[in-house]
């Protein structure tokens, strides 16, 4: 397996991003600025099913409802349209996916653990879980043996895309991608503005068949209008599912949860330790807060120093590797940040070989 290396024109090197090396199983478009899952042809489907009602509606139903009704209709229905395609694109960015634990870091949790065995020889596999205890409730905090770290609270290791995600909502295969931390405000205004338009074109479109009924028989206005009828008959279906996500992640942003905790937790009146107390702070906090930097720092350039790559385009992905892991060990910044709150351990990156254990609890 091969890594592709393209030359910088300024430093005269061959360099590589990486999302290249990215070791989970997502896709990447846009040079690394769009991330999604395999199931990419379910978001081209969705895309298409929004922009083709959208344009069937607008070429069919508005020239009959604009001038009979009003000209809002079809001004109304594009912003709704451009509001809920901007809204997409960026739900299928970072979801707020946790870096991988370094070699050096994996080697330095089983040598910890094995001197807590009673000096013992032999590979032992690290505990499973950790106890914090959060605004006076415990969690406890997974190790994912994946990733190989102990998992944040909210926390949860998506199968299908095979990485941890801080926060993590659920897997939208409509949307294509993980719904956490970093997507989640633009997914659920996604499915919020889709709701109004869904609901637009459904009683839109009923107005418009309604109107032609009264000129002509049923029948006839069925064989009239066959573009209402199939727009009547998409919006219909998806207005029941669209909606009633829209509700139930309401209800969820104003209890400060995730699909994920509700799941688990059930929707009675457990206490709920990452509350900020009340319905409006939590939603703000949700919708308004600080947008979180992405950790994988998927753009990010690897330099190939090896000249004798000069004639070839390409690197193994193992070598690439190594350079990542070691850029990852002495770099300081967002990804040093990451691992400092991830283990609750603070600690300079540069003197990794001097701190200890960096799953120490708190």
């Amino acid at each position: 397996m091969v890594t592709v290396c393209v030359m910088c024109w300024k430093t005269r090197k061959y360099v590589v991003r990486n999302w290249t090396i990215f070791p989970g199983r997502n896709r990447f478009c846009c040079d690394g600025r769009i991330i999604m899952a395999k199931d990419i042809y379910v978001f081209y489907f969705t895309l298409f099913l929004i922009i083709g009602t959208c344009a069937l509606f607008l070429y069919f139903d508005c020239r009959f409802l604009a001038p009979n009704i009003s000209y809002a209709i079809p001004v109304v229905t594009v912003i709704f349209t451009f509001f809920t395609v901007v809204n997409l694109f960026p739900a299928c960015s970072d979801p707020g996916i946790l870096p991988r634990a370094t070699h050096a870091e994996v080697a330095m949790l089983e040598r910890n653990h094995i001197t807590q065995q009673n000096n013992s020889t032999g590979y032992r596999p690290p505990a499973r879980t950790k106890e914090v205890t959060i605004n006076g409730a415990t969690v406890k905090l997974k190790y994912c043996f994946t990733c190989k770290l102990f998992r944040p609270p909210r926390t949860t290791h998506c199968s299908l895309c095979d990485n941890c995600v801080e926060n993590f909502d659920h897997h939208c295969p409509w949307v294509g991608n993980c719904v956490g931390k970093r997507n989640y405000r633009y997914f659920y205004l996604f499915i919020l503005s889709l709701s109004f338009l869904t609901c637009l074109i459904l009683g839109c479109s009923l107005t418009h068949v309604v109107m032609e009924t009264r000129k002509t028989s049923f029948l006839e206005t069925i064989q009239s209008t066959p573009a209402s009828i199939c727009v009547i008959v998409v919006a219909f279906f998806s207005m029941w599912s669209v909606v009633g996500l829209s509700a139930f992640h309401t209800y969820l942003l104003l209890r400060g949860r995730t699909t994920n905790e509700d799941i688990k937790l059930g929707g009675g009146d457990c206490s709920n330790p990452y509350s900020r107390g009340s319905c409006c702070s939590d939603a703000c906090n949700t919708l308004c807060g600080p947008f979180p930097p992405s950790l994988i720092q998927s753009r990010d350039i690897i330099q190939c120093v090896d000249s004798n790559i000069e004639d070839s385009r390409c690197v193994s992905e193992y070598s690439v590797s190594r350079l990542y892991i070691n850029d990852t060990l002495t770099r300081s910044g967002a990804i040093g940040d990451t691992y400092n709150y991830v283990q609750g351990h603070y600690f300079e990156p540069t003197d990794i070989s001097q701190t200890g254990d960096r799953h120490t609890e708190v």
